[in-house]
């Protein structure tokens, strides 16, 4: 093999290997499998939920799109409703040291009691692989896991992509909807939805 041949291999498996790495998390898909460390320093794995209803929230505390969802208290609503219900909630803070969003598992506790917040973890991903993995976007961004470990939505929270908290009176909550149907035997309608918010600040 010539060395013009090499690089020319080299440099296509590169891109494969990006084109993967990149590649959309699709509803019906099995949920990519990741161990990650909450804010209290446990190793959270999504395999040990197997079996249950599971929640993926990506979260920014400073995006006007996500402080809509928590200075309203419908995040926290929504995470002791389901919770409460036997469904894992996972807050995932994906923001990279020194960006907006990024805090330390000690803030984000503080954060968490002061704002009445109830995800069964915060899971912290400084350097994006778990944002990576799922493709994350925006925050925030949704994933509902289905007991079989296959992702059953993705999107937006609701249907109104406003930052105005007034806005969630009245809306139409599609993690809520999937998890709705999905316990009832019914198909996820709509499964996927054009995800709004402040952009992942990823590294």
């Amino acid at each position: 093999m010539t060395f013009r041949s090499r690089f020319i291999l080299a440099v296509s498996s590169a891109a494969l290997l990006t084109v993967v790495s990149m590649a959309q998390v699709k509803v019906g898909d099995p949920a990519p499998a990741f161990t990650a460390a909450d804010s209290h320093g446990q190793a959270q794995k999504l395999d040990q939920y197997r079996g249950k209803y599971v929640v993926l929230e990506w979260h920014n505390h400073n995006c006007p799109f996500t402080k809509k969802q928590y200075s309203s208290g419908n995040m926290q609503g929504l995470q002791k409703e389901w919770t409460a219900k036997g469904v894992v909630w996972f807050t995932v803070i994906s923001s990279a040291p020194g960006a907006d969003g990024y805090v330390t598992a000690d803030e984000e506790n503080a954060y968490v009691s002061q704002v009445h917040a109830a995800p069964s973890a915060v899971l912290l991903d400084p350097d994006g692989k778990l944002g990576h993995m799922y493709n994350a976007k925006t925050t925030p961004h949704m994933f509902v896991i289905d007991p079989q470990g296959k992702v059953i939505y993705e999107g937006a929270i609701d249907n109104r992509p406003t930052p105005d908290p007034d806005d969630v009176k009245g809306a139409e909550n599609y993690v809520s909807d999937a998890l709705l149907a999905s316990m009832a035997g019914k198909a996820v309608n709509p499964a996927y939805t054009r995800p709004y918010g402040c952009s992942v600040k990823y590294e």
